[in-house]
């Protein structure tokens, strides 16, 4: 029987799971029982749930998420974007920037120990389920030392294959709110050569997921994730953080040992980390916030009969002795740019229609003249946005009386989501000719139950130029 891994004391100069030869220390967390990782706990548990039920729950004929890249229409939660209302996305990504750096300011590390789906994943169902089958973090290590008997085969074997086929789930669900359910569903059902692309894409998502729960792990914080390395600069002494009070626990000392501080040096705040790290020697890169270590800490200092919260959560001037200050200029700037954010992209939905209006002039000449009129031809673009067959009209308000248009008299009829380009023909008699002008193009579903307006420029000759060309053909042709 192999000698078991030894407990290794981190140090903040290095990364723990990577020893001294540069292989890999594979970690197991030990179990913890508190506030924090009960509250953590039911707030993944409703992650996971809202993750998975999304692509099930109709919201006005569609699911409530529903992001159909084939017909080019994005369905949230019953609001309809069209693929020319992608544009809309930039408030989307620099709202949650901002609602990012705003929380991080305040709260650190909160998203990553609570709501990041790498940890939501691996805390609450990969890790339950090495638990359940391997048992805790000491019968885990154990197993690492035992050789390879059946019992351990069929253990790690077991683990593997469940591991796989979660990966697959998740993977599945994730196309769904590309597809749809019943999409899914049919692409699941045929042979994989009928749905090549779809095939392809979820056995790659598949391998990811599975090579990154199943073995790669906190690495993805520590190595790929930048943002562990973006809280230097958004985060001051005045954020919330977790963190050691070395000024109640130093020194350190066991139970009885004269003058010693409140920790004990258990070092159970270590094994519960779920990073490898020591929180005791301050904030650090991998520290994801997950409170592991605080429910841990409060555990022993209930056992040893002292206060709890000598691990705990509050700002770095706080432990320092200070007040934590919650407003503050970086505080104040995030929240001011997310409001602003915020305000701008409810006034961009609220210029969404259920179709476009694009009016171009026909290439060639800007007008033309003849002996009757002067006329300006334009091509008019109307997309429908919706998901249903609709009658457009457009009309010319407060348009000149004497304007006469060819084109587009009786409306145009569109199927979902396509598009048509008319001819609109324009003529005014030069007998009521003043000068170019600006006349508004409308454009309305039947029902009347809205309305888009583009502007058009009618152009042609400076009246003058026009009324003595008029006058010099009447000489010539009295």
């Amino acid at each position: 029987m192999k000698t078991p891994v030894p407990f290794v004391r981190p140090n903040r100069d290095f990364v723990t799971t990577i020893r001294e030869d540069g292989s890999r220390l594979f970690l197991h967390p030990a179990d913890v029982r508190g506030l924090f990782t009960q509250a953590r706990r039911w707030s993944g548990w409703l992650l996971i749930a809202i993750y998975l039920s999304l692509p099930w729950i109709p919201v006005g004929g569609h699911p409530a998420v529903f992001l159909d890249i084939a017909d080019r229409r994005f369905h949230l939660f019953g609001f309809t974007l069209a693929f020319q209302d992608t544009w809309l996305m930039f408030f989307g990504i620099t709202g949650l920037g901002f609602g990012l750096f705003f929380i991080t300011a305040l709260l650190g590390r909160l998203w990553c120990g609570w709501a990041c789906p790498q940890t939501v994943f691996l805390e609450h169902v990969y890790r339950r389920v090495e638990r359940w089958l391997e048992g805790d973090a000491v019968r885990r290590r154990q197993l690492d030392a035992q050789p390879w008997t059946a019992l351990k085969i069929i253990r790690r074997g077991g683990k593997q294959v469940i591991f796989f086929v979660l990966s697959a789930v998740i993977a599945h669900l994730f196309l769904a709110y590309y597809v749809s359910i019943t999409e899914l569903w049919t692409m699941m059902s045929d042979a994989p050569a009928t749905h090549w692309a779809a095939f392809v894409f979820v056995f790659i998502f598949t391998s990811i997921l599975y090579f990154n729960f199943a073995w790669f792990r906190e690495q993805l914080c520590i190595v790929i994730c930048p943002y562990g390395r973006l809280q230097s600069a958004l985060i001051d002494d005045h954020s919330l953080v977790i963190g050691y009070d070395a000024t109640r626990g130093e020194p350190r000392g066991k139970l009885g040992t004269p003058d010693a501080g409140a920790c004990i040096d258990c070092n159970r705040c270590v094994q519960v980390c779920p990073t490898g790290i020591d929180i005791r020697q301050g904030l650090q890169l991998e520290c994801i916030g997950c409170a592991a270590c605080v429910d841990a800490c409060d555990e022993v200092m209930d056992k040893v009969h002292r206060p709890q919260g000598l691990v705990r959560y509050d700002s770095l001037a706080g432990f320092a002795g200070g007040r934590t200050r919650w407003l503050r200029p970086r505080t104040i700037v995030y929240a001011v740019l997310l409001m602003v954010g915020a305000t701008v992209a409810v006034w961009a939905l609220s210029t969404v229609r259920p179709a476009n209006l694009a009016i171009t002039r026909l290439t060639g000449a800007p007008y033309f003249v003849t002996d009757d009129v002067v006329r300006n031809q334009f091509l008019v673009r109307i997309v429908n946005k919706t998901d249903h067959a609709a009658r457009f009209v457009i009309t010319l308000p407060g348009a000149p009386a004497a304007l006469m248009r060819t084109g587009l008299d009786e409306g145009v009829e569109l199927a979902p989501l396509a598009e048509d380009v008319r001819s609109l023909v324009l003529q005014m008699p030069r007998s009521h000719y003043e000068g170019g002008f600006v006349l508004t193009v409308r454009l309305a579903d039947e029902a009347g139950t809205f309305s888009l307006e583009r502007t058009a420029q009618f152009v042609g000759p400076d009246k003058e130029l026009l009324d003595e060309d008029a006058r010099e053909k009447k000489e010539q042709h009295p």
